[in-house]
C-alpha cells in the first residue's frame, strides 16, 4: 500500500470511560482496513489512537506512526506498523499532512484539537486541499460546530469555507465523505511552491 492510500487520524491518546468512543475507535480502523485504506497517526500504543492503529494492523491495513522523541514515555512505542520518530511537533504534523490523502478527527483533548484546527487552517491556505472530516461521536464536536458558525456569523469565516470540515455521525459516514469530500473553491489560491511576487 502507497503512501496515497493512508488516512491520517487525529484522536485522543487515552480511553474513555464511556466505552462508545472507544468502540468508534476500533470500528473506524476496521472499516479504513477493509475500504482498503491505510493509517497515518500520531504514533504510540495507548488509548484510541492506540486502537485506530491496532485494528487497521489486525485487519491488514498499513500502519505508519509519527511520533516525536520527548513523547515517547509518555505515549508509549508502538509496536504495530512502521514508526518514524521525529523531534518536534511541526516535523510530525508536516511529515503525517506529506503522507495523508485524507484526516479524520476522532474525539480527543487539546492536542486532537490542535491538529484538527491546524489542518484545517492549512487546507483555508490551500497548502492542501485534502478531505478533512469530524467524527462526531454523541455530539463530542456539536460545539465546535457552534463556534464555526459564529465565526461565520461574525465575518471571520467565508461562509463556504465553513464546508472545509465535514462532520459525520458514523464511521461508515466517514469512509464515504472521504470519497465525495470537495474542498470549498473560495479558500485562498496561495502558491506555497514558488517564489512570490
Amino acid at each position: 500500500m502507497t503512501s496515497s492510500n493512508l488516512v491520517c487520524v487525529f484522536c485522543a491518546s487515552h480511553d474513555s470511560p464511556d466505552a462508545s468512543y472507544n468502540e468508534v475507535a476500533n470500528q473506524l480502523g476496521e472499516l479504513l482496513a477493509k475500504s482498503s485504506y491505510g493509517l497515518v497517526y500520531g504514533g504510540g500504543g495507548r488509548g484510541l489512537m492506540g486502537r485506530v492503529a491496532r485494528s487497521v494492523s489486525s485487519n491488514k491495513g498499513d500502519v505508519l506512526g509519527i511520533i516525536p522523541r520527548a513523547l515517547t514515555r509518555l505515549e508509549g512505542c508502538s509496536e504495530v506498523g512502521r514508526t518514524i520518530t521525529v523531534d518536534s511537533m511541526h516535523e510530525r504534523k508536516s511529515l503525517m499532512n506529506e503522507h495523508a490523502m485524507a484526516f479524520i478527527s476522532l474525539p480527543g483533548g487539546f492536542g486532537t484539537m490542535e491538529e484538527l484546527l491546524e489542518i484545517t487552517t492549512w487546507s483555508q491556505l490551500s497548502i492542501h486541499s485534502k478531505p478533512v472530516i469530524v467524527l462526531n461521536t454523541n455530539g463530542f464536536y456539536d460545539a465546535l460546530k457552534e463556534f464555526i458558525n459564529k465565526a461565520v456569523e461574525a465575518g471571520f469565516v467565508q461562509k463556504e469555507n465553513r464546508d472545509i470540515i465535514k462532520f459525520v455521525d458514523t464511521p461508515e459516514e466517514a469512509i464515504q465523505a472521504i470519497k465525495e469530500y470537495k474542498a470549498p473553491n473560495t479558500r485562498y489560491g496561495l502558491n506555497w511552491g514558488k517564489e512570490q511576487v
